[in-house]
């Protein structure tokens, strides 16, 4: 519901873009206002920086003093990427390259990573690669409604009364698609897009040829966030709904959180898939977490 109606005012952008090293392009929406501290948020597939759930957590943390950063994935602020890719749950090359120019830009000392379904799956990706080694300034994380395990979250949406969700996002996947082969046809194809009825196949005809994987089984087993949670180094909160439709038990690691240090799961038996709205407000629990989270910094 927050998704289709849900609206957050009270500040605005201003839109930066960054160069990557592979001659392509990263747009930066920041709302500052002269702090020392600083929230990055990573939105979710086919989302961007305006979406409610990144602008809320801004919102949220601006009123306790911190600045703003909502990065978009490559082809998501509105404007088509130029090269034959685009971005994915495992992307975290973009993610560090976007951290260490925010950190320099603005010398920031205190860092929280948030990051919100794919966005939460690469902030795991990128700091579990890092383990202890991660960048000083990151003191917290938040990672919201993660498909910890992609092949079984794509096994759960493929079921008959979830394919709503499925159709929905190939849809929005599917006019890029269109979009990027008109653009550069030798390479990407739109032909029999509307075959394409699971993440599966969208994975194995897209996704994993243009990012380097073997197919959509080796992509899933690769940047899964289940496979870096054990190696993340700093204070990680991973709040997944009980009634998100996307996940599977696995996206709950109990066991995992039970013996590890810096992993504090939460699961709630409401919230949904990046919902999580408290009724009467224009707030959802997830950023009132992330306020309290991070308020002894």
């Amino acid at each position: 519901m927050p998704s289709f109606f849900r609206k957050v005012t009270g500040f605005s952008y201003v839109r930066e873009r960054i160069n990557t090293p592979d001659g392509d392009f990263l747009d930066l929406d920041w709302a500052t206002q002269g702090s020392q501290k600083l929230v990055i948020v990573t939105h979710g597939l086919e989302g961007s920086a305006d979406r409610h759930y990144v602008r809320g957590v801004i919102k949220k943390l601006r009123a306790q003093g911190w600045d703003g950063l909502g990065w978009n994935c490559r082809s998501c602020s509105g404007e088509m990427n130029r090269l034959p890719r685009f971005y994915h749950h495992g992307d975290t090359p973009d993610l560090a390259l976007v951290v260490d120019h925010a950190i320099q830009k603005g010398n920031y000392q205190t860092v929280m990573l948030v990051g919100f379904s794919l966005g939460g799956s690469m902030t795991i990706k990128y700091l579990g690669e890092r383990g202890e080694r991660v960048r000083p300034e990151i003191k917290r994380a938040v990672a919201v409604s993660v498909p910890c395990t992609l092949a079984e979250c794509g096994d759960e949406l493929a079921k008959p009364n979830k394919k709503f969700y499925t159709k929905r996002f190939l849809q929005k996947l599917g006019a890029k698609i269109k979009a990027k082969a008109a653009l550069m046809p030798d390479q990407i194809s739109y032909r029999d897009y509307d075959k394409i009825q699971l993440f599966e196949d969208f994975d194995n005809a897209y996704t994993a040829p243009l990012h380097g994987f073997r197919d959509a089984a080796d992509y899933y087993a690769q940047v899964s966030a289940i496979g870096f949670v054990d190696r993340v180094r700093v204070p990680l909160l991973l709040i997944n709904a009980l009634n998100d439709p996307f996940l599977t038990p696995a996206c709950f690691p109990v066991q995992i959180a039970e013996q590890h240090p810096f992993l504090h799961l939460e699961m709630t038996t409401q919230g949904g898939h990046v919902g999580f709205q408290l009724p009467g407000t224009n707030e959802t629990y997830a950023e009132r977490r992330m306020a309290e989270w991070v308020a002894d910094l």
